[in-house]
């Protein structure tokens, strides 16, 4: 019976769970000193810098908008060994981190990448256990990076795959860290047949204080690779 139970709990994760497929070989980030992540024109040099675990604290671009983003692809150790026929594996570049991009184009955001100290398997099966683990637990997992000068947002634009009908547990990590005291927040989703499930609920349980709107940008994991006009035409709609 219960080896039933528990075939029928990872099926189950297994088709709501999107996210969890979509993202790129990333470096694990070994430093747990706060930083900054550079503005739009910078970022790809510091992007480097930090996928590479040497990165430091940098300027900030004095702007007021952050788009902080939680995607496999930032948060993957890849294994030689996984068959991508039988279990699907992670490529590059990442669904969730895709969109952020766009975000940060159409905004001239900050890009703050949410990633954990002990990254996830790149093999979907494994992926789906340890995730499924942290959500009955409700762990929060530890991050490799913060930001010293979140005070300084206004606005932030919050990106996350929907796993196991909700967020990954690292972006409850993220929200705790900080205060988001009317914040502006938007939320955009990469999910499967799972939709948005309870992830909007859950975030706004977790930072109740926050302006989080109600005009959510979500899309389906096999269309988040073409959605860049839709989703560049919601930030113009929101008036960034």
């Amino acid at each position: 019976m219960k080896k039933i139970i528990s075939l029928f709990l990872t099926t189950s994760l297994i088709f709501t769970m999107a996210g969890c497929g979509s993202s790129d070989n990333v470096s694990k980030v070994s430093s747990s000193e706060p930083v900054l992540i550079q503005s739009h024109d910078d970022y790809e040099e510091e992007s480097s810098s930090v996928e590479n675990g040497t990165g430091n604290a940098a300027e900030n671009s004095g702007g007021n908008v952050l788009v902080a983003y939680f995607s496999w692809a930032d948060n993957a150790v890849f294994n030689d060994n996984v068959d991508a026929v039988t279990s699907p594996s992670v490529v590059s570049p990442g669904n969730v981190e895709e969109l952020a991009a766009w975000v940060q184009e159409e905004t001239g955001a900050d890009l703050f990448p949410i990633q954990v100290t002990e990254p996830y398997s790149s093999d979907w099966d494994e992926c789906l256990e340890r995730a499924n683990e942290e959500r009955r637990e409700q762990d929060r997992p530890q991050l490799a990076q913060s930001l010293e000068n979140f005070d300084d947002y206004d606005v932030v634009f919050l990106g996350y795959p929907n796993w196991w009908y909700g967020v990954p547990m690292a972006i409850l990590t993220f929200l705790e860290e900080y205060d988001f005291t009317d914040k502006q927040v938007y939320l955009f989703c990469s999910h499967g047949t799972g939709g948005l499930a309870e992830s909007v609920e859950i975030i706004t349980r977790t930072i109740p204080d926050a302006n989080i709107s109600d005009n959510v940008f979500d899309c389906y994991e096999e269309d988040a690779h073409n959605s860049q006009e839709d989703i560049q035409n919601w930030v113009n709609e929101l008036g960034y």
